[in-house]
C-alpha cells in the first residue's frame, strides 16, 4: 500500500516542466527534419544532378534489359516541328518523359541478347506507320528488321531515316533484286504456282514469298535464331509470357519446335475518324483458336454483323520459325522446310493484332493499288477474301457519302450494348499494352530524335545529292519496272533450258498457306472450315 500511495503522489513542478520541454523539442525536430530533406531533394532536382536515378544507370555489362536503354546523345538534340515530314501528330515531343525506361535511346542491343529475333516485311508505308510499328517491336525484344520497300517507303525522305536505325536493313526493289528473284527455285516448284500470274493480292502474295526467301538468307547471316513475317499494320502481342516480351515467349518454346503460330486478333474500331490506329484502338475481336467452341458459334451472328465472315480479312494468324537449314516460306502466313515437316505449336494466349480497315482512307488506298474492274467476277481474280472484294467494289463505284455509310455499317462498332455483351462473352477484348507503349515512345521523343538524327547526319548538299542518286538507282520506272508476274514469264524459257540440261527430281511440297477466313457456320449451325 505504501508503494501504491507513493506512485500516486504528485510529481514535483520542476520534473513536469522538463518533460513538457522535451516533448516540444522532439515534435519540432520531427517537423523540421522531413521539411529539410524535401528542400534538399528539390534543390538537387532543380540543379539537375547530384543523385543518380537507378533506372538511368544501366550499362552494357548489366543483365538483360529493355532493348536500347544505353545512354546516347540522340535525345539531347531537341526536335522541332519543321522536321515533321507530315508526321507532326506522330512525333510529338514532351520535355517530361512519360516512358522513362526509354530515356536516352541509342537503339543498340547487347551482343548476347538471346534469342535473336528478326522481322521481315514488304511495305510501301510512310514513317508515321513504320516507326511506331518498328520501335514497338524493339521494345518487346526484336533486334533486326529486313524492310523490303517500295513506294513511299522507298522515297529518300523515308528511307534515309530507316537506314540510320541500327539493326535495320532496307532492301529496295531494284532491277538487281528482280533478277535475283527471277532465278529463285520457287518458280520451278508447285507449292506457290497457283498464285502466279495473277493481279493485286495474288501478285503481292508471290512478292512477299520471294522477299521472305531472301530474308531467310539474311537472317542466317545476321545470326538470327527466329524469323517472323509481319505487315506494318500488325503488332505482336506476347501475352502469356512471364513478362511482356517476345524474347521471353520464344525462350520458353521447347527446343524441338520449329514453328510457332500466333493466332490473329482483328481490330474492332469504335469510330470512323481514326487517324493513328496503334494509339487509338484498344478493342479487338479474338480468334477462334482462343475461344470456346460454344461461345464462338453461339455468338457468331452477332459477332459477324452481316459480313461475309467472322473476321473481315484473314483468320489463320502469322508464324515465327527457327532459322535453320532448308527453311523456306510457305506463303506470307507460314514457313516450311524442304527436308521435313516442321514441328509446330499454336500459342494459347499470345496473338498478332491486325489493324485492318482501321482508317476510312484504307478503302480508297486499297482500291488505288489495284486495277481490276469493280465487278463480282473480276474481283475474284484480284482478291482472295470476300470482304476485300466487297470493299473494292464499294470504293470503286459509290460516292463518298455512300462509302462512309457502308464503312460505318460493316466496319465500325457503334452499338455499345452489343460491344459490352461481346466483351462480357469474351468475343471482344480490350488490349492496352501496345497503345501505352507506342504513346510512351512518342511522348518521350523517340521518333522525333530518330528523324532529327538522320537529318543531322547529312548536309543539305549531300541530302539533295542522295535524293538524286536514290531516284536513279533505287527505284525502277517505265520500261525498267516489271512485276512479280512478269518475273515468272521472263524466266519460263530459262527454266525450260535448265530442265533440259538436268534432271530435277519431283519432290511434293505442301501448298502455300493463303490468308484464310475463320470457320463459318451454315444455316444448320454446323461448322465449316473456310
Amino acid at each position: 500500500m505504501a508503494g501504491l500511495h507513493t506512485s500516486l503522489r504528485p510529481q514535483p513542478p520542476s520534473s513536469a516542466a522538463n518533460n513538457h520541454f522535451f516533448i516540444v523539442k522532439l515534435l519540432l525536430l520531427l517537423t523540421i527534419l522531413p521539411l529539410s530533406l524535401s528542400l534538399f531533394a528539390f534543390f538537387l532536382q532543380w540543379r539537375g544532378g547530384g543523385v543518380d536515378d537507378p533506372i538511368s544507370r544501366w550499362s552494357p555489362d548489366e543483365s538483360h534489359k529493355f532493348p536500347g536503354m544505353d545512354s546516347s546523345p540522340l535525345s539531347t538534340g531537341g526536335y522541332s516541328s519543321s522536321h515533321s515530314f507530315d508526321c507532326s501528330m506522330l512525333l510529338g515531343h514532351s520535355n517530361t518523359a512519360s516512358f522513362p525506361y526509354y530515356r536516352d535511346w541509342k537503339f543498340k542491343f547487347d551482343s548476347d541478347l538471346k534469342p535473336k529475333i528478326c522481322i521481315t516485311t514488304s511495305t510501301s508505308a510512310g514513317l508515321e506507320q513504320i516507326l511506331p510499328w518498328m520501335f514497338y517491336h524493339k521494345v518487346i525484344g526484336v533486334s533486326t528488321f529486313f524492310l523490303f520497300v517500295e513506294g513511299k517507303a522507298a522515297s529518300p525522305a523515308v528511307s534515309k531515316v530507316l537506314e540510320s536505325i541500327p539493326g535495320v536493313k532496307v532492301i529496295y526493289r531494284t532491277r538487281e533484286l528482280e533478277e535475283q528473284q527471277a532465278k529463285s527455285r520457287i518458280w520451278n516448284e508447285t507449292w506457290l504456282s497457283s498464285f502466279f500470274y495473277k493481279p493485286c493480292n495474288y501478285e503481292l502474295f508471290v512478292k512477299q514469298s520471294l522477299n521472305m526467301e531472301i530474308a531467310i538468307v539474311m537472317a542466317r547471316d545476321a545470326g538470327a535464331e527466329w524469323i517472323i513475317h509481319l505487315d506494318t499494320d500488325e503488332l505482336l502481342h506476347p501475352a502469356g509470357a512471364r513478362e511482356y516480351s517476345l524474347r521471353q515467349l520464344l525462350i520458353d518454346v521447347p527446343g524441338n519446335v520449329d514453328m510457332v503460330i500466333f493466332p490473329n486478333y482483328e481490330s474492332s474500331i469504335e469510330r470512323d475518324d481514326i487517324k493513328e490506329p496503334f494509339t487509338e484502338i484498344s478493342m479487338f475481336k479474338k480468334n477462334y483458336d482462343h475461344l470456346m467452341k460454344d461461345t464462338y458459334f453461339g455468338m457468331y451472328k452477332e459477332a459477324t454483323r452481316g459480313n461475309p465472315n467472322y473476321f473481315l480479312t484473314y483468320g489463320n494468324g502469322k508464324s515465327a520459325a527457327r532459322v535453320q537449314d532448308h527453311l523456306r516460306p510457305n506463303g506470307a502466313h507460314r514457313w516450311h522446310n524442304y527436308m521435313k515437316t516442321p514441328n509446330e505449336i499454336k500459342l494459347e494466349e499470345a496473338a498478332v493484332l491486325h489493324y485492318t480497315y482501321s482508317k476510312f482512307s484504307d478503302l480508297t488506298s486499297r482500291r488505288d493499288r489495284c486495277g481490276c474492274k469493280p465487278t463480282k467476277e473480276d474481283v475474284k481474280r484480284c482478291f482472295m477474301l470476300e470482304f476485300d472484294r466487297s470493299a473494292f467494289i464499294i470504293a470503286s463505284t459509290a460516292t463518298e457519302e455512300e462509302m462512309l455509310n457502308w464503312y460505318r455499317e460493316h466496319v465500325v462498332w457503334t452499338d455499345r450494348t452489343v460491344n459490352l455483351k461481346l466483351l462480357r462473352k469474351g468475343i471482344l477484348a480490350r488490349i492496352y499494352a501496345p497503345m501505352t507503349i507506342i504513346q510512351g515512345l512518342r511522348e518521350s521523343g523517340v521518333f522525333g530524335d530518330v528523324i532529327a538524327s538522320a537529318q543531322g547526319s547529312l548536309s543539305k548538299d549531300k541530302f539533295l545529292a542522295s535524293i538524286g542518286s536514290s531516284n536513279s538507282s533505287r527505284t525502277t520506272s517505265g520500261s525498267e519496272s516489271f512485276s512479280s508476274r512478269k518475273i515468272g514469264r521472263n524466266i519460263e524459257s530459262q527454266a525450260t533450258a535448265r530442265r533440259t540440261l538436268e534432271i530435277i527430281p519431283f519432290v511434293p511440297h505442301e501448298p502455300a498457306v493463303p490468308p484464310l477466313s475463320p470457320p463459318i457456320m451454315d444455316d444448320d449451325h454446323l461448322m465449316i472450315e473456310a
